[in-house]
């Protein structure tokens, strides 16, 4: 299977399957003499986790990272990057292979069962293989090691739509974000999703979500006119995830409602001498390229394929059957999915970061 990398200069290649021993990740192109352990990495890695709440699927997986290459400590005994690919495993350690035995020779609509088969002949019935969003463990991974390389950029996501339930943008609260499983900036909101999740998993049902994504202290200049923009990478980095059905920059598909007079961002001099926007409707992005204001990404997320109600099928042979899925799944998989989008974020930054250096020095 090809087509398990992405970025230029900062690179990210995944492998592993959902119920495989271990999943992991070659990372290439990060600068040396970064300071770098796996306790840096971890922290990222417990948010995206399975098993913390009743709201996510309760497959108990500690995702306790192991860097097999890459570093060094040096003379003062300080563990840094050495320029060469960094390797990165995370064990498997809580697999029910079992649960997914009745689906074997079934295809799960919504899932990627069909597909697989129809271009590869096999697939990986045991939850998914590659396509399973347990790969996405090794993106926040990478993301993680990202981050370390944009010094002065603030990366973070929140949840801001869950079902047809929104958040309410005067409510936004970035502190909120860790306290509720949700990556909740509204507690309000949570408090409301809380009551409506637990409906739905009761029902053996699911719902979709809207995730948002800013990176902050991004300077003006990254990114590069037609095929090498910054908002192009963006995009296909978080509709690479899982489940992903939309992405949008800024105002995104509202902007079809605006006139070009409430659309442009208008430009004055700060006290300082800097040029300022009055609005960041571009969602920091103009021609490809960034224009110093926070990058602002959103991305949907379909509802969990895997529900207890039956749903028309066939099976390989062809054959015309229903479909129940059992096992342990999310009721909203676009909650664990905020993680994943800052990850893809940082990944991509990191890359336009290099890429513009090597550039324009």
């Amino acid at each position: 299977m090809s087509h398990n990398s992405f970025g230029h200069l900062f690179r990210v290649t995944t492998w592993g399957e959902s119920h495989g021993p271990a999943i992991g990740c070659v990372i290439d192109g990060c600068p040396p003499l970064i300071p770098l352990s796996e306790a840096d990495i971890q922290g990222f890695m417990d948010k995206r986790k399975p098993g913390q709440s009743r709201f996510t699927t309760q497959r108990r997986e500690p995702d306790q990272v192991k860097i097999l290459s890459g570093v060094m400590v040096d003379d003062d005994g300080v563990q840094k990057t050495t320029g060469t690919p960094i390797s990165l495993m995370v064990e498997n350690t809580d697999q029910r292979s079992k649960d997914y035995s009745e689906i074997k020779d079934r295809f799960r609509p919504g899932h990627a069962d069909f597909t697989y088969n129809a271009k590869y002949g096999i697939r990986d019935y045991r939850g998914g293989g590659r396509s399973s969003a347990r790969e996405t463990a090794m993106r926040v991974a990478a993301g993680a090691v990202a981050r370390r390389v944009l010094q002065g950029v603030t990366i973070r996501g929140a949840l801001v739509q869950v079902g047809p339930h929104k958040i309410a943008r005067e409510n936004w609260d970035w502190a909120e974000v860790d306290n509720n499983p949700f990556f909740s900036p509204d507690a309000k909101a949570a408090e409301f999703w809380a009551e409506y999740l637990d409906g739905v998993r009761k029902a053996g049902s699911s719902v979709g979500a809207v995730v948002e994504v800013i990176a902050e202290g991004v300077p003006s200049g990254w990114g590069a006119p037609i095929y090498g923009k910054l908002d192009t990478d963006i995009a296909a980095a978080m509709m690479s995830i899982n489940a992903v059905k939309g992405v949008e920059i800024g105002n995104g598909f509202d902007a079809a409602s605006l006139t070009g007079e409430d659309n442009a961002d208008e430009i004055r001099i700060d006290d300082v001498g800097q040029p300022m926007f009055l609005t960041n409707h571009s969602g920091g992005v103009l021609g490809g390229i960034s224009n110093g204001d926070p990058l602002v990404a959103r991305f949907a997320v379909k509802p969990t394929s895997s529900i207890l109600t039956e749903r028309k099928s066939i099976t390989r042979q062809g054959e015309e059957v229903d479909v129940m899925t059992k096992g342990r799944h999310d009721p909203c998989v676009g909650i664990r999915a905020v993680p994943v989008g800052e990850a893809m974020m940082a990944c991509v930054l990191a890359d336009h970061f290099l890429r513009h250096r090597g550039q324009i020095g």
